[in-house]
């Protein structure tokens, strides 16, 4: 099990647990802890209802093309934006922080 501290969009922080061993991704935990993330594509990097900002020094996997695609329609990107669906929950992301990014709509 690993522990998240998840900050949500009124800005109150959340810790989150996870396991490591069910290839969940920040997204579906989010949505497990009835945060406010749609994750509409289903995890598949086709939306970007899922945009968060990494705020912890964790090194995180190399952006897909798939994500910077979608990243670059998004709204509120910042250079620590990333799509929540395409950060797969692992050991090394133990205390990982991160912020739901504005709602777009």
């Amino acid at each position: 099990m690993i522990s998240l501290t998840i900050i949500d969009r009124n800005n109150q922080a959340h810790q989150c647990e996870a396991p490591t061993d069910m290839a969940l991704n920040l997204m579906e935990l989010c949505k497990s802890y009835d945060l406010p993330v749609k994750g509409t594509c289903g995890g598949m990097a086709l939306c970007a209802s899922c945009h968060v900002y990494v705020e912890s020094d964790h090194e995180l996997p190399e952006q897909s093309d798939a994500e910077l695609d979608m990243l670059d329609q998004a709204f509120f990107v910042q250079e620590n934006s990333r799509l929540g669906c395409q950060i797969r929950l692992a050991d090394a992301l133990d205390g990982l922080v991160a912020r739901l990014a504005p709602d777009a709509e």
